[in-house]
């Protein structure tokens, strides 16, 4: 029996608590980690990327095998879980680390990220530009462990936390009754 090859797919989507169970329910999914990536600075800490000294973004790495779990589908889940028109943070998290991105790692993942990208702008689903970034990947540092996997850590405040922030309201308004 052969090892089933497992690619990474990387993306920013402002707070990395809400950016993880979207993505951890799904078969093909092998892992998903929260982390710094983006920035000019080895091995930052969760105090330092919150200084927006760092560069860094909030982000999460998804371990996928993509002959179960296609990238084009983790593209979809991505796009329903932030407002994509927002450059300045998402929701009631504001600054550089908490932009969204697309950090690709081959051509392919680069080529189907624009085309999902142009499609989402192109079906006028918003009335402002779509300003999500689409770049090259740098370094992934796992954030501190007690972000790992927080909506199952801590899951009354996290449901809290993805209530309040405004990112449920805007997910329900813009995409339905999505199922994370």
């Amino acid at each position: 029996m052969t090892t089933p090859t497992l690619e990474v797919a990387t993306f920013a989507g402002g707070c990395f608590w809400c950016m993880v169970k979207p993505f951890d329910q799904y078969e093909g999914i092998e892992s998903v980690v929260s982390g710094y990536t983006g920035g000019y600075t080895e091995n930052p800490t969760y105090k330092e990327v919150c200084s927006e000294t760092t560069g860094h973004y909030e982000a999460v790495q998804i371990t996928y095998n993509p002959s179960i779990f296609p990238y084009e589908k983790l593209l979809t889940i991505y796009w329903q879980q932030i407002d994509p028109t927002d450059a300045g943070g998402q929701f009631f998290d504001r600054g550089d680390s908490y932009r969204t991105a697309i950090f690709y790692h081959n051509e392919e993942q680069r080529l189907l990220a624009e085309q999902s990208k142009a499609d989402l702008s192109d079906s006028e689903k918003f009335n402002r530009p779509v300003t999500t970034q689409i770049l090259p990947a740098k370094p992934f540092y796992p954030a501190e462990e007690y972000h790992q996997n927080y909506y199952k850590k801590n899951p009354l405040h996290y449901n809290r936390y993805r209530t309040g922030s405004g990112r449920e309201a805007f997910i329900n308004h813009n995409w339905g009754n999505f199922n994370e």
